[in-house]
Protein backbone atom coordinates (compact mmCIF):
# COMPACT_ATOMS: atom_id res chain seq x y z
CA UNK A 1 0.00 0.00 0.00
CA UNK A 2 1.09 3.69 -0.47
CA UNK A 3 0.32 6.84 1.08
CA UNK A 4 1.14 10.31 -0.72
CA UNK A 5 -1.66 12.32 1.42
CA UNK A 6 1.29 15.09 1.97
CA UNK A 7 1.42 18.66 0.63
CA UNK A 8 3.29 18.72 -2.35
CA UNK A 9 6.63 20.85 -2.10
CA UNK A 10 9.70 20.47 -4.36
CA UNK A 11 12.24 18.02 -2.76
CA UNK A 12 16.16 17.34 -3.15
CA UNK A 13 14.56 14.13 -5.70
CA UNK A 14 12.47 16.79 -8.04
CA UNK A 15 14.65 17.79 -11.08
CA UNK A 16 17.82 20.62 -9.76
CA UNK A 17 16.10 24.31 -9.88
CA UNK A 18 17.02 26.74 -12.12
CA UNK A 19 20.58 28.49 -11.24
CA UNK A 20 19.67 31.72 -9.67
CA UNK A 21 21.93 35.08 -9.61
CA UNK A 22 24.88 34.82 -7.74
CA UNK A 23 23.90 38.00 -6.08
CA UNK A 24 20.13 36.70 -5.08
CA UNK A 25 19.15 35.85 -1.24
CA UNK A 26 19.52 31.85 -1.03
CA UNK A 27 15.35 31.20 -0.43
CA UNK A 28 14.48 29.28 2.57
CA UNK A 29 12.16 27.02 3.75
CA UNK A 30 8.50 28.65 4.66
CA UNK A 31 7.88 28.18 8.58
CA UNK A 32 4.86 26.48 7.54
CA UNK A 33 6.42 23.68 5.62
CA UNK A 34 6.02 20.15 7.56
CA UNK A 35 9.12 18.69 8.51
CA UNK A 36 10.93 16.15 6.40
CA UNK A 37 9.24 12.20 7.77
CA UNK A 38 12.24 10.62 8.86
CA UNK A 39 11.00 7.35 8.93
CA UNK A 40 10.14 4.57 11.40
CA UNK A 41 11.80 4.10 14.85
CA UNK A 42 14.59 1.31 14.37
CA UNK A 43 12.70 -0.37 18.12
CA UNK A 44 9.63 0.17 16.96
CA UNK A 45 10.18 -1.38 13.31
CA UNK A 46 12.13 -4.01 14.66
CA UNK A 47 8.87 -4.88 17.06
CA UNK A 48 5.97 -4.21 14.46
CA UNK A 49 7.57 -7.04 12.35
CA UNK A 50 8.34 -9.48 15.50
CA UNK A 51 4.06 -8.68 15.96
CA UNK A 52 3.28 -8.85 12.33
CA UNK A 53 5.52 -12.32 11.91
CA UNK A 54 4.17 -13.97 15.32
CA UNK A 55 1.03 -12.95 14.11
CA UNK A 56 0.81 -14.51 11.00
CA UNK A 57 2.59 -17.78 12.51
CA UNK A 58 -0.29 -17.96 14.84
CA UNK A 59 -3.17 -17.94 11.76
CA UNK A 60 -1.39 -19.55 9.22
CA UNK A 61 0.54 -22.40 11.69
CA UNK A 62 3.65 -22.40 9.74
CA UNK A 63 6.67 -20.47 10.09
CA UNK A 64 7.46 -20.57 6.39
CA UNK A 65 4.78 -18.49 4.97
CA UNK A 66 5.28 -16.10 8.56
CA UNK A 67 8.48 -15.75 7.21
CA UNK A 68 7.59 -15.69 3.53
CA UNK A 69 4.65 -13.25 4.46
CA UNK A 70 7.25 -10.66 6.13
CA UNK A 71 10.07 -10.94 3.19
CA UNK A 72 7.16 -10.26 0.31
CA UNK A 73 5.44 -7.66 2.45
CA UNK A 74 8.89 -5.70 2.83
CA UNK A 75 9.70 -6.24 -1.19
CA UNK A 76 6.56 -5.14 -2.08
CA UNK A 77 6.36 -1.60 -0.04
CA UNK A 78 10.49 -1.56 -1.37
CA UNK A 79 8.82 -1.57 -4.94
CA UNK A 80 6.92 1.60 -3.88
CA UNK A 81 10.04 3.36 -2.58
CA UNK A 82 11.95 2.85 -5.88
CA UNK A 83 9.23 3.87 -7.60
CA UNK A 84 8.21 7.08 -5.04
CA UNK A 85 12.22 8.18 -5.19
CA UNK A 86 12.58 7.79 -9.20
CA UNK A 87 9.31 10.38 -9.53
CA UNK A 88 10.45 12.85 -7.26
CA UNK A 89 8.09 12.10 -4.61
CA UNK A 90 10.80 10.52 -1.97
CA UNK A 91 12.85 10.42 0.05
CA UNK A 92 10.07 7.36 0.76
CA UNK A 93 9.92 5.69 3.95
CA UNK A 94 8.32 2.47 4.70
CA UNK A 95 6.30 1.97 7.69
CA UNK A 96 5.10 -1.77 9.32
CA UNK A 97 1.73 -1.89 11.57
CA UNK A 98 1.43 -4.60 13.63
CA UNK A 99 -1.13 -7.36 12.86
CA UNK A 100 -1.88 -5.98 9.71
CA UNK A 101 0.74 -5.11 6.86
CA UNK A 102 3.13 -1.97 5.79
CA UNK A 103 2.97 0.99 3.77
CA UNK A 104 5.17 3.01 1.95
CA UNK A 105 4.68 7.24 2.83
CA UNK A 106 5.96 9.83 0.03
CA UNK A 107 7.61 12.76 0.71
CA UNK A 108 5.08 14.92 -1.22
CA UNK A 109 2.38 13.78 -3.44
CA UNK A 110 2.60 12.47 -7.16
CA UNK A 111 2.91 15.37 -9.95
CA UNK A 112 0.49 13.68 -12.50
CA UNK A 113 -2.09 10.90 -11.83
CA UNK A 114 -0.26 8.83 -14.08
CA UNK A 115 2.86 8.93 -11.83
CA UNK A 116 0.64 8.02 -9.05
CA UNK A 117 -0.70 4.69 -11.34
CA UNK A 118 2.82 3.85 -11.69
CA UNK A 119 3.94 3.69 -7.82
CA UNK A 120 0.85 2.05 -7.07
CA UNK A 121 1.12 -0.64 -9.24
CA UNK A 122 5.20 -0.62 -8.31
CA UNK A 123 4.88 -2.50 -5.30
CA UNK A 124 3.03 -5.31 -6.71
CA UNK A 125 5.11 -5.65 -9.94
CA UNK A 126 8.40 -5.63 -8.02
CA UNK A 127 6.92 -7.93 -4.66
CA UNK A 128 6.78 -10.69 -7.12
CA UNK A 129 11.07 -11.00 -7.24
CA UNK A 130 10.15 -11.78 -3.93
CA UNK A 131 9.50 -15.08 -4.58
CA UNK A 132 12.80 -15.78 -6.39
CA UNK A 133 14.58 -17.45 -2.83
CA UNK A 134 11.76 -19.58 -2.39
CA UNK A 135 11.75 -21.06 -5.73
CA UNK A 136 15.07 -21.41 -5.31
CA UNK A 137 15.11 -23.31 -2.03
CA UNK A 138 12.40 -25.92 -2.98
CA UNK A 139 14.14 -26.69 -6.45
CA UNK A 140 17.14 -26.55 -4.08
CA UNK A 141 16.12 -29.47 -1.65
CA UNK A 142 12.60 -30.52 -2.96
CA UNK A 143 10.80 -29.61 -0.46
CA UNK A 144 7.03 -28.37 -1.15
CA UNK A 145 7.06 -26.50 2.34
CA UNK A 146 8.67 -24.00 0.64
CA UNK A 147 6.04 -23.44 -1.74
CA UNK A 148 3.69 -22.45 0.59
CA UNK A 149 6.04 -19.02 0.74
CA UNK A 150 5.42 -18.32 -3.05
CA UNK A 151 2.08 -19.14 -2.85
CA UNK A 152 1.72 -16.71 0.05
CA UNK A 153 4.07 -13.80 -1.28
CA UNK A 154 1.77 -13.92 -4.59
CA UNK A 155 -0.93 -13.66 -3.01
CA UNK A 156 -0.44 -10.79 -0.52
CA UNK A 157 0.17 -9.09 -4.02
CA UNK A 158 -2.82 -10.11 -6.04
CA UNK A 159 -4.64 -8.97 -2.85
CA UNK A 160 -3.18 -5.51 -2.80
CA UNK A 161 -4.36 -5.35 -6.33
CA UNK A 162 -8.73 -5.57 -5.26
CA UNK A 163 -9.91 -1.87 -6.50
CA UNK A 164 -10.79 -1.50 -2.84
CA UNK A 165 -10.25 1.75 -0.89
CA UNK A 166 -6.83 1.71 0.14
CA UNK A 167 -5.25 -0.83 -1.33
CA UNK A 168 -3.01 -0.60 -4.69
CA UNK A 169 -5.78 -1.67 -7.31
CA UNK A 170 -7.94 1.28 -5.89
CA UNK A 171 -4.85 3.82 -6.97
CA UNK A 172 -4.58 2.04 -10.06
CA UNK A 173 -7.84 2.19 -11.39
CA UNK A 174 -9.23 5.21 -9.50
CA UNK A 175 -8.09 7.95 -11.99
CA UNK A 176 -9.16 5.25 -14.86
CA UNK A 177 -12.81 5.72 -13.77
CA UNK A 178 -12.73 9.19 -12.22
CA UNK A 179 -11.62 10.09 -16.10
CA UNK A 180 -15.30 8.87 -17.05
CA UNK A 181 -17.44 10.33 -13.78
CA UNK A 182 -16.10 11.31 -10.60
CA UNK A 183 -19.58 9.18 -9.57
CA UNK A 184 -18.36 6.25 -11.43
CA UNK A 185 -14.86 5.89 -9.60
CA UNK A 186 -17.19 6.76 -6.01
CA UNK A 187 -19.89 4.00 -6.81
CA UNK A 188 -17.11 1.82 -7.87
CA UNK A 189 -14.98 1.95 -5.16
CA UNK A 190 -17.63 1.82 -2.86
CA UNK A 191 -19.20 -1.58 -4.36
CA UNK A 192 -16.30 -3.47 -4.60
CA UNK A 193 -14.83 -2.36 -1.10
CA UNK A 194 -18.12 -3.26 0.55
CA UNK A 195 -17.69 -6.59 -1.49
CA UNK A 196 -13.90 -7.26 -0.19
CA UNK A 197 -15.19 -6.26 3.37
CA UNK A 198 -17.95 -9.33 2.89
CA UNK A 199 -15.80 -11.27 1.44
CA UNK A 200 -13.19 -10.75 4.13
CA UNK A 201 -15.60 -11.39 7.25
CA UNK A 202 -16.90 -14.70 5.59
CA UNK A 203 -13.40 -15.91 5.39
CA UNK A 204 -12.54 -15.30 8.50
CA UNK A 205 -10.01 -12.10 8.51
CA UNK A 206 -11.71 -9.95 10.35
CA UNK A 207 -8.95 -7.77 11.47
CA UNK A 208 -8.16 -7.31 7.22
CA UNK A 209 -11.89 -6.98 6.67
CA UNK A 210 -11.92 -4.17 9.89
CA UNK A 211 -9.04 -2.12 7.79
CA UNK A 212 -11.05 -1.77 5.04
CA UNK A 213 -14.06 -1.38 6.66
CA UNK A 214 -12.88 2.14 8.45
CA UNK A 215 -10.64 2.59 5.10
CA UNK A 216 -13.88 2.66 3.13
CA UNK A 217 -15.62 4.96 5.74
CA UNK A 218 -13.05 7.29 5.67
CA UNK A 219 -12.67 7.84 1.97
CA UNK A 220 -16.71 8.39 2.08
CA UNK A 221 -15.40 11.51 4.07
CA UNK A 222 -13.41 12.77 2.41
CA UNK A 223 -14.52 15.47 -0.31
CA UNK A 224 -12.07 15.47 -3.09
CA UNK A 225 -10.78 12.40 -3.93
CA UNK A 226 -8.28 13.10 -6.63
CA UNK A 227 -4.97 14.38 -5.52
CA UNK A 228 -3.11 17.33 -7.13
CA UNK A 229 -1.73 16.89 -10.30
CA UNK A 230 -2.19 16.62 -13.96
CA UNK A 231 -5.35 14.36 -14.74
CA UNK A 232 -4.76 10.90 -16.74
CA UNK A 233 -4.92 11.71 -20.49
CA UNK A 234 -7.42 8.85 -22.15
CA UNK A 235 -3.81 7.33 -23.75
CA UNK A 236 -2.40 7.56 -20.13
CA UNK A 237 -5.84 5.50 -18.95
CA UNK A 238 -5.22 2.73 -21.49
CA UNK A 239 -1.82 2.30 -20.70
CA UNK A 240 -3.32 2.25 -16.66
CA UNK A 241 -5.56 -0.91 -17.59
CA UNK A 242 -3.01 -2.43 -19.27
CA UNK A 243 -0.10 -2.15 -16.77
CA UNK A 244 -2.98 -2.96 -14.44
CA UNK A 245 -4.30 -6.59 -16.36
CA UNK A 246 -0.16 -7.47 -17.08
CA UNK A 247 0.51 -7.33 -12.96
CA UNK A 248 -2.53 -9.21 -11.97
CA UNK A 249 -1.75 -12.05 -14.33
CA UNK A 250 1.57 -12.00 -13.21
CA UNK A 251 0.63 -12.49 -9.44
CA UNK A 252 -1.72 -14.92 -10.61
CA UNK A 253 0.81 -16.84 -12.57
CA UNK A 254 3.49 -17.20 -9.61
CA UNK A 255 0.28 -17.98 -7.30
CA UNK A 256 -0.15 -21.20 -9.44
CA UNK A 257 3.37 -22.14 -10.28
CA UNK A 258 3.74 -22.39 -6.33
CA UNK A 259 0.58 -24.54 -6.36
CA UNK A 260 1.21 -27.14 -9.33
CA UNK A 261 3.84 -28.90 -8.04
CA UNK A 262 1.34 -29.97 -4.92
CA UNK A 263 -1.67 -30.22 -7.51
CA UNK A 264 -0.20 -31.68 -10.61
CA UNK A 265 -2.03 -29.75 -12.63
CA UNK A 266 -3.11 -26.22 -13.77
CA UNK A 267 -7.20 -27.01 -13.02
CA UNK A 268 -6.41 -28.45 -10.16
CA UNK A 269 -4.15 -25.66 -8.82
CA UNK A 270 -6.96 -23.20 -10.14
CA UNK A 271 -9.26 -24.98 -7.86
CA UNK A 272 -6.58 -24.45 -4.59
CA UNK A 273 -6.53 -21.31 -5.78
CA UNK A 274 -9.79 -20.35 -5.89
CA UNK A 275 -10.28 -21.64 -2.49
CA UNK A 276 -8.46 -19.53 -0.36
CA UNK A 277 -10.83 -17.17 -1.89
CA UNK A 278 -13.79 -19.14 -0.45
CA UNK A 279 -14.90 -20.22 -4.11
CA UNK A 280 -15.44 -23.64 -4.42
CA UNK A 281 -15.49 -24.48 -0.94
Amino acid sequence: MTDTDRTRRPGPWDGLPPAAPVEREIARPQADEPPLDKGQKPVWAVISTLLLGGFIWFISGSWVIAVAAVWGLLVHEYGHVLAMNKLGMGPARIYIIPFLGGVAKSQRLPASEWHGVLVSLAGPAFGLLAAIPFFALFLGTGQGMWLQGVFAIALINLVNLAPAPPLDGSKALGPVLALIHPMVEKAAMVAIGVLVVFWGITNGAYIFAAFLALALFGHLLRGAWRPDGCPLTWPEAGRSVVLFVVTATACAAVGLAGLMPVTGSVGEALALGASYFGFGR
